[in-house]
């Protein structure tokens, strides 16, 4: 994607400003980029349905919490196309109004899972008491725009600066290695514009069923070894209505896009209902 791709361009994100996938945009698209909020995943598909020229960006997996079903279906039963891919260090920061400190504090916000990876920090600070909120840069959010002391929010660091907190304390998260992996999604009529150009494509993201019959996934398989393409994720759901059939998302990376749209065309004749969701560039950036 070119810088004037990148820069300029409207974003829909799920979350409030400040979130993690706001930082992720601003980091995968630069600093010119505008984000519409959006307050659920089925939210932000209908923004990007109401309007071709803004593109997506979608959490589609982490190293902690695994696979994010839900993503992938709305993805399925969308026009988006992916178009390209970032992942980003989930680091959490604790932070409050200037002037405060630890000791000084009675209660933390956040999300409940931004809570539980930073539990054994917490439990050595047995004053704060552990609120659920519905996100974490919405619990800073909250904390500047009411003036909350004795409150502090668990959130990134992009959050805590964008609302002015003061933070007390970076990396409390029990895991570092903690990452989140983002998909970049464009209306159709807009991939001219804005996917990479074929020979900069060595990723892709395919869906399929197959039927149910011995040996049926080994087969494909078997194909795409042999045509040298490598499964970077596999990843199954049931499918309702259709007792123990399977529909199949995988990610399939490669060096020539051409043996790798030779392997597409061999499998298609096994699978049913296979669409290819994206091809696009693999993240090349450092996770440290």
């Amino acid at each position: 994607m070119t810088d004037g791709i990148r820069n300029g361009k409207r974003v829909a994100i799920q979350g409030v400003a400040g979130c993690y996938h706001d930082a992720a945009a601003h980091a995968y698209f630069g600093g010119g980029v505008d984000t519409v909020a959006c307050d659920t995943f089925q939210k932000m598909f209908e923004e990007l349905a109401s309007d071709a020229s803004m593109l997506g960006i979608m959490a589609i997996e982490n190293t902690i919490a695994g696979s994010l079903l839900q993503n992938h279906e709305l993805l399925r039963t969308s026009a988006m196309q992916v178009v390209g891919e970032y992942k980003m260090r989930i680091s959490h920061t604790l932070c409050a109004l200037p002037g405060q400190s630890i000791d000084s504090l009675t209660e933390v916000n956040s999300h409940p899972m931004a809570l539980m990876q930073c539990e054994q920090y917490l439990h050595r600070h047995p004053n704060l008491r552990m609120i659920e909120k519905f996100d974490t840069a919405g619990s800073a959010r909250e904390i500047a725009e009411n003036k909350l002391t004795g409150h502090a929010a668990i959130c990134g660091e992009y959050a805590a600066r964008l609302y002015g907190l003061e933070i007390l304390e970076s990396g409390i998260e029990t895991n570092k290695r903690n990452f989140t992996r983002f998909l970049i999604l464009a209306d159709p009529s807009s991939l001219q514009e804005v996917r990479p150009s074929e020979r900069d494509i060595d990723k892709s993201s395919v869906v399929f069923t197959l039927p149910h019959s011995t040996g049926a996934l080994s087969k494909v398989l078997t194909i795409l070894s042999f045509y040298d393409i490598n499964l970077t994720k596999i990843q199954s759901m049931p499918i309702v209505g259709r007792e123990w059939e399977y529909r199949f998302y995988i990610d399939l990376a490669f060096d020539s896009y051409h043996r790798y749209r030779q392997a597409v065309d061999a499998v298609r004749p096994l699978t049913n209902d296979l669409r290819i969701l994206g091809e696009y560039t693999a993240c090349q950036n450092e996770l440290i």
